[in-house]
């Protein structure tokens, strides 16, 4: 669709004071005409889809909002608030979103440093950076993260989740601010020392229920069957389980009561990488939702204005930072939504929950939600993907793994940081190896051109260098410098037609080389040079050093055949010399 077609299906615009292309803009990253259209194409199919996954987030949004520190309330006013926003607002009409894990992994740091209100207020200033980013088109971004980041960062995220469950799935306590590796050893530690077999086997059935029941019927929310039958097991038998506690029976009145504005400034690297994490996950589940559909395509940037307005609005309402959910996401295509109305629908449904079973869920054990989220965590990993990426290429594995790792010991952005640069050094040593240059013999059909006194000189005096491949920062001086090194000869030929491309530094290199030929006076002819070559080239003064410029390597040969007789190392021309030679002169 044209930029005017939508223009058009978006109907009437107020008028505003923004400026002509600003407003445009804007306007463009609104919900259009046409997806509340879509709605009612297949209502049916979306409000079964859209009951469907509320009934899978539901454990995963107490679960979640648990894991972050502010309490299973919290998960479930971000996937009431932020799941409707961000259906209604984002750039795929398949997304659902609401707490995750990778999310939650951010949090738990946050949270220990600067408590419920610092991690609201970084929801909030989170929401500002993703609705910059999509109106400076950053969406478009995300194309060029590598495969192999991904599956190490999905791996990463993976033992993370499993890591963070370990304490109440042993029925321990975690010590606030450490690490999830050290806080899962140290429940391990307490387990050992006075098992609490309940907990853990609360946390065992709940993950066996939905593991052996998704490859037994596949459509079945085996989570929420688990999490039922736990909760009842642990009410009917009396069981030493800890409960999730009360939870208030709605979501609270939107409020700014927990914004500290001179806490700010401190806030705002943990906000980067809450709003780095919030825009990489929704545009990799809505890249997802684009592969498992046919004639669905998201708007990279309308996703992160969505996923902005809903991080603005989910800490109002005691809400943690949100994103998009691949599970959730995978969840809704497979049960056969069509539009936005089912992500609408689901985050419905868990509003009446909310508002009218608060009672009941706020008996359900935290082993059992400890349980769906180990589940979770192994269902996350994809092992035939993995198995392929690893033995794709050396370079590949070495990315998954370094992102796995850094994903698990240091920070999930950083993590995401890290691999990309590696991933971005390993591409261009593989494109800098591509590069070579090569002595080549002058071409017999030329030489069979010139007499037979003449061709033995041109053999011994005339060396022809030809460079293949990209002439750039990441490669130049390796063979170049062998270029530089060349002795016994009058003349070198560089053949260059065949050069990719070639930046300053490139051009430099060359320069260098030349110039260090020239100190031991052997003069240097270019042929085929390419125009897009020749502002590097000119830019560095490269090309003033040249004894000459040719099209082709014949023009080039014969211009060496010029300079050698000037030289006196052949005999001097005749009377009647070509024309090739003369305009070689």
């Amino acid at each position: 669709m044209t930029g005017s077609e939508a223009a058009a299906r978006r109907g009437p615009v107020a008028v505003s004071a923004l400026p002509g292309r600003a407003w445009g803009r804007l306007r463009s990253l609104l919900p259009a005409r046409a997806d509340f259209t879509a709605m009612t194409r297949a209502p049916r199919r979306d409000l079964l889809a859209g009951l469907t996954v509320a009934i899978v987030a539901l454990p995963l949004a107490l679960g979640f909002g648990v894991s972050s520190g502010l309490g299973a309330e919290a998960g479930l006013a971000t996937a009431v608030v932020a799941g409707a926003l961000a259906a209604l607002f984002g750039g795929s009409n398949l997304q659902v979103s609401g707490p995750t894990g990778a999310m939650t992994v951010v949090l738990v740091p946050i949270v220990a440093q600067y408590g419920p209100g610092g991690v609201l207020t970084v929801g909030l200033l989170a929401g500002l950076l993703l609705l910059a980013l999509a109106l400076l088109r950053a969406g478009r971004y995300m194309r060029y993260v590598p495969a192999p980041v991904v599956e190490g960062f999905t791996l990463g995220i993976a033992c993370v989740i499993g890591l963070q469950q370990v304490p109440n799935a042993l029925g321990a306590d975690a010590p606030e601010g450490d690490t999830v590796l050290v806080a899962a050893w140290g429940a391990a530690r307490q387990f050992v020392a006075a098992p609490d077999w309940t907990a853990a086997a609360l946390a065992l059935a709940v993950a066996a229920v939905m593991l052996l029941g998704a490859r037994w019927r596949p459509a079945v929310p085996f989570s929420i069957v688990g999490v039922a039958a736990a909760t009842a097991a642990t009410q009917l038998l009396d069981l030493d389980a800890t409960p999730i506690g009360d939870l208030p029976a709605g979501l609270p009145a939107p409020s700014l009561a927990f914004l500290d504005l001179s806490a700010l400034g401190s806030l705002l690297a943990p906000a980067v990488a809450v709003a780095a994490l919030a825009a990489l996950e929704s545009l990799l589940s809505a890249t997802v939702a684009d592969s498992m559909t046919t004639g669905q395509r998201h708007d990279p940037d309308r996703e992160l204005f969505g996923q902005g307005v809903a991080n603005l609005a989910a800490p109002l309402f005691g809400g943690v930072p949100a994103t998009a959910a691949i599970a959730r996401t995978a969840v809704n295509v497979r049960s056969g939504a069509r539009s936005r109305l089912a992500a609408l629908t689901h985050a419905a449904v868990l509003a009446v929950i909310v508002f009218a079973a608060a009672p009941l869920v706020s008996a359900i054990p935290l082993a059992a939600l400890a349980g769906v989220l180990l589940a979770t965590a192994i269902r996350m990993v994809e092992a035939g993907a993995l198995r392929a990426m690893v033995r794709a290429t050396r370079s590949d594995a070495v990315v998954l793994v370094l992102t796995a790792t850094a994903t698990l010991v240091l920070d999930l952005v950083l993590a995401v940081v890290i691999g990309l640069a590696v991933a971005g050094a390993l591409a261009l040593r593989a494109v800098a190896g591509q590069a070579r240059m090569d002595r080549t013999d002058l071409p017999a059909g030329l030489l069979d051109a010139y007499d037979a006194e003449e061709r033995a000189p041109l053999t011994e005096h005339v060396a022809a260098y030809r460079i293949d491949g990209p002439v750039f920062f990441a490669g130049a001086h390796r063979f170049l410098h062998d270029l530089s090194a060349v002795t016994g000869v009058h003349v070198v030929i560089l053949r260059l037609s065949r050069v990719t491309t070639m930046d300053a530094t490139g051009a430099l290199a060359l320069k260098d080389a030349v110039e260090e030929l020239h100190r031991r006076e052997i003069t240097v002819l270019a042929g085929g040079i390419r125009p897009g070559q020749r502002p590097a080239l000119a830019s560095v003064g490269a090309l003033d050093l040249l004894a000459g410029e040719y099209a082709t390597t014949a023009e080039a040969v014969a211009g060496a055949r010029a300079h050698l007789r000037r030289a006196g190392l052949l005999p001097a021309a005749p009377a009647t010399a070509s024309l090739g030679e003369e305009a070689a002169r």
